[in-house]
């Protein structure tokens, strides 16, 4: 069996825990991620590169023949000039000779090194090489000083093996030939005499080692780069490393902090493979939360000694989700949902790395745009539903998934709340107001959500519903539900001449005057009511809300780590559904910004946000990311968007996404939003070559008989240009299937350039 790799090494906890996840840019997936060395303008693609070093090397090897056989006697001159010849054979002058010949061959390799360059070459090969003798491929290189000592004595070693060996130098042998009896040789090679020179022969070429080591600094060298397996954990880590991966693995932290119960508990269910890495993130914050309030201590070593890994559990009593179809970090709080690959369209930060959204970028918003079939919901939407229903279990965050029963963003068990819209079986029913309490909060999301996708004002509607909210919630102490609003709306004279008794019963006599306002008003041929009872008629067909049925959810409750879905009503409510998602979205943003507890990261995520947007909610999307929020929105098309809205949209997300298949007039938008960047623009013009002579002119007239072609000359000219970083063109048509273009900014303001990006 091989040796165990240091992968394998370990408790599987420990495996997870072991990688580094260093800084990195906004959208870069951390776990084992090894930052990469500056772009070099200059750098060379891989053919001319190990073409040249090839053809560097035939040429000094051709050199070296060359002088092997005598073909480059000036070579030796310099030794002539000191008179080497008067030394004839001596064992000195054959020494001089061969080191000689050795700096000769040491030179040939520097220049045709350099020549051929050897220098790029190794930097180019180095992390390969490290991580297949080592394992890590981010070890810094020696100092220049201490790579020369080491080689240096390498080749000081190998020389004067050399001449040991090779009959050369025979002084080394006296010692042997001093302290062996004659019969061991006189009576020829014996059995003594055999064992005897091997065993001395061993010893001498220790010894050379031993020196060259020791001069060379070796043994630093061997430190510096830990050839050895790694076969336990932490094992030829960096100090930093090491001391990370204590912290993490032993709870150091806990026990310097005075938590010596809990700490040795935890240590031993993450040894006996009883904790998940879900329990260690759901600790790890509250611990977190322990040092933001020191007093909370003891509470803390109590619970976490008595119950181990199963503390601090989510008032679900759930400890994992039922399947998990996505890669996730719940350390760095990042799911993975694709690939950069390695190729000049990409930023070079980017190439090759792997790409994963978290909390960081999602508080700016996400705005994902692409047919159906291009992968927005199996590719994006449901691993970042997953995602936030994970960091949801360990008290980080409280989503809210908005899609169709078919839209697949996880089963019921892995949700606190599923709300059926128009199902009679559905244990929760929408608040119609969000759980506002304020009835001008109340009309104005309501009025936002009812007329957004139309021309209306949504001011004007909001007024003609507080006219109507307010008397009927200072009459009876709540606001209305749809059937209720709705006749008022439609001018039901039975139920206006009962509100305005109970009204005068209530002593409320200025929502009298609102009541009566809303009358006159109604006999108005362009008054909005028979507009927003229809509107909610829609609603009520749709079954958004029964009586006397279970509780009413409103998004208010976001301030504790809850999983919520919300199933938008099938069949033929289309338009009941797209109310229903701007209602969710102006409840969400405004319940977001209102929060009196913005610790826990909310997120509304909307498989299909088509006619959700509106001015209102571009507004609240600017709103979301100092409090700690972010929504994303899932379009098949910025045409769901009013058009003067779509460039405002744009601006008010920090996350945008292109995916494959979208339509040249949708690209436009995004390639306006990425706007331009400085890029080498080069230029090749072909004319027809008259230079020459006679035979340069019938060669090219028999070429052009032939193949029908002149012979031109070519000049190529390189302009620095300002071209789009993605056109419009380049996005419709050159995205490949199962690809998106995305670019990410943090909650700190850092950008990332536009990403071609692999789902999955």
């Amino acid at each position: 069996m091989p040796p165990e790799s240091p992968e394998d090494a370990g408790p599987p906890l420990v495996r997870w825990l072991r990688p580094p996840r260093p800084a990195a840019g906004p959208g870069v997936w951390r776990t084992g991620h090894v930052p990469k060395p500056p772009e070099d303008p200059d750098r060379l693609g891989d053919r001319e590169l190990h073409g040249t070093a090839a053809l560097a090397a035939i040429v000094g090897w051709i050199v070296w023949s060359l002088y092997a056989n005598g073909y480059l006697g000036f070579v030796l001159w310099p030794l002539e000039w000191l008179g080497l010849d008067s030394w004839g054979g001596s064992t000195g002058g054959i020494t001089v000779l061969y080191l000689y010949e050795l700096l000769f061959a040491a030179f040939l390799a520097y220049a045709f090194g350099r020549v051929g360059n050897g220098l790029a070459l190794w930097r180019r090969w180095r992390p390969d090489l490290l991580r297949l003798l080592t394992g890590r491929p981010d070890i810094p290189p020696l100092p220049r000083g201490a790579a020369l000592r080491a080689t240096a004595a390498l080749l000081g070693c190998y020389a004067a093996w050399r001449l040991s060996f090779r009959g050369v130098w025979e002084f080394w042998l006296e010692p042997f030939y001093a302290v062996v009896p004659d019969s061991w040789w006189q009576d020829g090679d014996t059995t003594a005499y055999t064992v005897g020179y091997n065993l001395y022969y061993a010893l001498y070429a220790a010894l050379l080692l031993a020196l060259a080591t020791w001069l060379g600094g070796w043994r630093a060298v061997l430190r510096h780069f830990p050839l050895a397996p790694r076969l336990r954990p932490g094992a030829g880590a960096t100090p930093g490393e090491r001391a990370e991966l204590a912290r993490r693995a032993d709870f150091t932290e806990l026990r310097a902090a005075g938590a010596n119960r809990a700490a040795e508990r935890l240590a031993a269910d993450l040894r006996d493979g009883r904790m998940s890495d879900l329990d260690y993130a759901r600790i790890e914050h509250a611990w977190r939360l322990v040092r933001a309030r020191p007093t909370a201590l003891p509470t803390f070593d109590d619970a976490a000694a008595a119950e181990g890994a199963a503390a601090f559990t989510h008032p679900s009593g759930a400890r994992d989700l039922p399947a998990r179809t996505a890669e996730h970090d719940l350390l760095t709080r990042q799911v993975r949902i694709g690939h950069a690959p390695d190729e000049d369209r990409n930023p070079y930060e980017y190439r090759g790395e792997a790409v994963a959204l978290d909390p960081t970028v999602l508080g700016t918003s996400l705005l994902a745009v692409g047919p159906p079939g291009s992968g927005k919901t199996g590719r994006v939407i449901r691993p970042v539903v997953e995602a936030l229903c994970l960091q949801a279990l360990t008290g980080q965050a409280a989503v809210v998934a908005v899609g169709t029963a078919r839209s697949g963003l996880g089963p019921d068990s892995a949700f606190d709340i599923v709300v059926r819209v128009g199902d009679p079986a559905s244990t929760h029913q929408l608040d119609l107001y969000g759980g506002a309490a304020d009835t001008d909060e109340a009309a104005t999301l309501l009025a936002e959500a009812l007329v957004g996708g139309t021309r209306a004002d949504p001011g004007e509607a909001a007024a003609a519903l507080i006219q109507l909210i307010g008397p009927y919630q200072a009459a009876y102490g709540h606001l209305p539900g749809v059937p209720e609003l709705r006749a008022m709306l439609d001018g039901a004279p039975a139920l206006l001449a009962t509100l305005r008794e109970d009204l005068a019963l209530a002593g409320a006599a200025d929502q009298q005057r609102d009541l009566d306002a809303r009358v006159r008003q109604a006999q108005r041929p362009d008054d909005l009511g028979p507009q927003l009872a229809d509107r909610l008629a829609l609603l009520d067909r749709a079954g958004f809300s029964h009586p006397g049925r279970a509780p009413a959810f409103s998004l208010s409750s976001l301030t504790h780590p809850l999983r919520v879905r919300v199933d938008l009503p099938a069949g033929g409510h289309a338009e009941a559904g797209r109310v229903i998602t701007r209602l969710l979205l102006a409840q969400f943003t405004a319940a977001a910004v209102t929060r009196p507890d913005r610790s826990l990261f909310a997120c509304l995520v909307l498989d299909d946000a088509t006619a959700a947007v509106t001015r209102g909610t571009v507004r609240g999307l600017t709103q979301l990311r100092p409090n700690n929020a972010g929504a994303v929105l899932a379009l098949r098309t910025l045409d769901d968007v009013p058009a003067e809205l779509r460039a405002g949209l744009l601006g008010a997300v920090g996350c945008r996404m292109a995916f494959s298949g979208i339509t040249t007039w949708d690209a436009e938008h995004f390639a306006r939003a990425w706007g331009t960047a400085w890029t080498e623009d080069q230029e090749t013009t072909r004319t027809p070559d008259r230079t020459g002579g006679m035979v340069r002119r019938l060669v090219r007239g028999v070429r052009r008989a032939f193949t029908g072609r002149d012979t031109t000359t070519e000049s190529v000219t390189v302009r620095r240009v300002e071209r789009e970083r993605w056109s419009a063109s380049e996005l419709a048509h050159r995205v490949p299937p199962r690809h998106a273009v995305v670019s990410m900014t943090s909650v700190a303001g850092e950008p990332s350039p536009p990403v071609l990006v692999r789902l999955g």
